[in-house]
């Protein structure tokens, strides 16, 4: 086996194992996971927040005899797919050995290792976004008309996989049209290779129409409620602290751009680059929206970097680069679920000078909201359960959630049946059944809700309620409400229309 093969696969082993290891044992799934998981039982070409990719996985997942375990192993291998590519970029642009192994390094050791342990769309998000740009650039080196089509498909499923894809394929083709390598615009496979991508994207903006562009919807909500609070200033900042190890390659990148010869032809990288950032920062994207633009300014900043780090003279450069690498990332394991819950409590000193304690409520807290994130869940379903075990009458029990991920995570650890009119569950709530009982769970700041249909039922019981302190959910009760006086299923039914028709 070749000496690059060999450094390719451990590089991507060394990807695979880190996943198993940054998380311990203590933390549960997050409450994005869920909701993406519950996608999995009801196939659709389309949902209120995402595209249908995520959901195929995640039906793959939910046959699996080991779940638990392919629900960590597929972010994992997006991001091992993620170093290939690179290290294919590396590979197309004339870099050696050193490139090759440079740029595989910094990907592992960088912030998409934190995005890869979540079970979300950003994973496959930034590997079809480093696949286009590898492509592109195998396509401007070979003009081989093969790549067009590889390149039509990444972009189609990285479409169906999330929709902000378009901002990077839009940047790239407004670079393309300023430099001369607008000249492969004239090439009639492009509209061949386009009328394939429509093609395979149809089903979605069919689904879009015919359910009225829930994604508009859903990102007016997004820009009122979330992306105005987004300062410019910090997403820039942010961008810094991300590959605060690899900004060396990046500089180097732009560098090469303009002055190596070998990469005239790539500065449409550099300067789709530009455009995206001027994008994002126009509609106030969150920080983590533009990770997938650095794979390939490392891939080629690596490959000038080794350029000009030749000679035995210049030796020290790369020993100092590759291990600058990986040291620059030691703060950042911090942003790891390594430590358990009260390890973390009672050594939260380096966590509260970064500002990792401070929440969404703008309060401090014992532990990071993400780790808070990933806790509770299991108490939750399991006592969801006894309650529900206790009931004689299953069959017309209504099991309704305040929040997606409590719906999610009953939905994943039991067989239960929850329901929420909270994303998705809005469109999967289905009654077919008389409603005689409901097991109410209330998030512990909206207390009032359980009241509101005290008068409907003959019995109103606390059940239980959430004790781990660490999580986000603690304080989140469980009610139970027996015998019905009135017609709740047509409440739920208006309910439930009044939910879509927001």
């Amino acid at each position: 086996m070749k000496r690059d093969t060999v450094i390719l696969c451990s590089l991507i082993i060394a990807k695979l194992l880190l996943h198993f290891i940054l998380i311990n044992s203590s933390y549960e799934l997050q409450r994005d996971e869920y909701l993406h998981l519950d996608q999995g039982n009801h196939l659709a070409w389309g949902y209120l927040s995402v595209p249908p990719f995520t959901s195929w996985t995640s039906m793959l997942i939910l046959h699996s005899k080991f779940p638990g375990f392919w629900v960590k192993f597929f972010p994992a291998m997006w991001g091992a797919a993620t170093i290939a590519a690179g290290w294919h970029i590396a590979k197309t642009t004339g870099g050696n050995l050193f490139a090759k192994s440079l740029v595989g390094v910094a990907l592992l050791f960088s912030v998409i290792l934190r995005v890869n342990i979540l079970y979300q769309p950003n994973s496959f998000e930034i590997l079809s976004w480093t696949l286009i740009y590898l492509f592109l650039i195998k396509f401007i080196y070979t003009l081989n008309n093969k790549w067009l089509y590889y390149l039509s498909i990444t972009v189609a499923v990285g479409f169906l996989n999330k929709y902000n894809i378009i901002f990077p394929a839009a940047a790239i083709l407004a670079a393309l049209i300023i430099l001369p390598e607008r000249k492969f615009f004239f090439k009639r496979h492009i509209f061949f290779a386009a009328a394939l991508c429509i093609f395979l994207i149809l089903p979605n903006i069919i689904w879009q129409y015919q359910n009225h562009f829930p994604v508009i919807v859903h990102m007016k909500q997004l820009a009122k409620t979330q992306l105005v609070n987004v300062n410019p200033a910090d997403f820039l900042k942010n961008q810094v602290m991300f590959f605060a190890g690899t900004l060396f390659l990046i500089a180097f990148a732009f560098t090469g751009y303009f002055l190596y010869r070998p990469f005239r032809t790539l500065r449409f990288i550099g300067l789709s680059y530009c455009i995206s950032i001027l994008f994002y920062l126009y509609f106030h994207a969150k920080d983590y929206y533009a990770i997938g633009l650095y794979p390939v300014l490392i891939a080629t900043g690596s490959v000038y970097f080794e350029h000009v780090s030749a000679g035995l003279k210049r030796r020290w450069m790369r020993i100092v680069a590759m291990a600058s690498v990986i040291l620059m990332f030691i703060p950042f394991c911090l942003a790891f679920p390594v430590f358990d819950p009260d390890f973390i409590a009672e050594n939260n000193g380096k966590y509260k000078k970064l500002g990792m304690l401070k929440w969404e409520d703008g309060k401090v807290h014992a532990i990071p909201q993400d780790f808070a994130d990933m806790l509770g869940w299991k108490e939750l379903s399991a006592k969801t359960l006894r309650v529900s075990n206790s009931l004689n009458d299953k069959k017309h029990t209504l099991i309704l959630c305040e929040n997606y991920g409590q719906a999610g995570a009953i939905n994943y650890y039991t067989d239960l049946k929850a329901d929420s009119y909270s994303a998705d569950y809005i469109d999967w709530f289905k009654i077919d059944y008389e409603i005689k009982n409901i097991i109410y769970i209330e998030e512990k700041d909206t207390f009032s809700n359980a009241y509101k249909g005290k008068d409907m039922f003959e019995s109103m019981i606390l059940a239980d309620s959430i004790t781990n302190v660490f999580a986000r959910e603690v304080g989140t009760k469980i009610w139970l409400f027996q015998r019905n006086k009135q017609n709740i299923n047509e409440i739920i039914k208006q309910h439930i229309q009044d939910g879509k028709n927001e």
